[in-house]
């Protein structure tokens, strides 16, 4: 017992240590002289702390968190709350050449280095899930199948799922559940009262769906979620260990806004 090296730093410097380099993007060397150990220390700091943020999960209420998809369904499910779901991505480092998968980080949409994840807020906003981290040149709807939204929804609890444009394909194989902006049926020489129509259906759903945007906004001020500069096989602990503090926070604030 109490064999091997022992901590230089204590739990409460090493889990700040964890917070500040995704916060801020602040590397090892830097967190090093910081605390005024070596960088070994940090790195070793890090890599046990941050497996331990991602398994926490996303706060729905207190001591209440949310830590798979298909919680999150039952979640929606019993609340009736409407749920909003959208990919972003976050852009890495370009791999090494003469990696054979290397052009799978290019993402069609922003032709960069990138990998992508799907976040799943409720109509409030809130972070409620973050799937773990897939390839850029991954499409959305190809990256969500396997987190198993059609078994969870097809025979599941009756709710809504908004999605853009990219998520298309879900709605008939869920049952309705999942909304999605509705198809153009006119590709060319549209008639005027069609494109009206067309246009107030997609910027209703577009004003319904926006929430999302806000909850990926609160994931994007943490700098490492905009650029992850680190290992790429960490990006997907960094995701879901930064999902839940976010939630946290959102639910703390919604929690004080109703008692008040």
């Amino acid at each position: 017992m109490g064999a091997g090296a022992k901590h230089r730093l204590v739990f409460v410097d090493r889990l700040l240590a964890t917070l500040v380099h995704p916060r801020h993007a602040v590397t090892h060397d830097v967190l090093a002289c910081w605390f005024g150990v070596d960088r070994s220390t940090i790195t070793r700091a890090i890599g046990e702390v941050r497996p331990l943020l991602a398994e926490r999960g996303c706060t729905i209420s207190p001591g209440a968190r949310l830590r798979t998809l298909a919680e999150v369904v039952d979640h929606l499910g019993t609340s009736g709350k409407t749920g909003i779901i959208d990919g972003t991505e976050i852009r890495v480092r370009r791999p090494a050449a003469g990696r054979k998968d290397r052009d799978q980080f290019i993402s069609g949409k922003s032709k960069q280095n990138a990998v992508r994840t799907m976040v799943v807020t409720d109509g409030d906003g809130r972070v409620l899930f973050c799937s773990p981290a897939e390839h850029g040149s991954c499409a959305d709807i190809t990256h969500a199948r396997p987190l198993g939204p059609v078994r969870l929804l097809g025979g599941g609890p009756v709710l809504e799922i908004l999605a853009d444009a990219g998520y298309q394909g879900l709605g008939a194989q869920t049952g309705g559940r999942v909304v999605t902006p509705p198809h153009r049926k006119f590709k060319k020489n549209a008639p005027d009262w069609y494109e009206e129509m067309h246009e107030r259906q997609r910027k209703a759903h577009s004003s319904r769906r926006i929430r999302v945007e806000h909850g990926i906004a609160h994931l994007k001020n943490w700098r490492a979620l905009v650029r992850h500069l680190g290992r790429r096989e960490h990006i997907g602990d960094m995701v879901q260990a930064v999902a839940g503090l976010p939630s946290h926070q959102q639910t703390a604030d919604l929690t004080s806004a109703q008692q008040m």
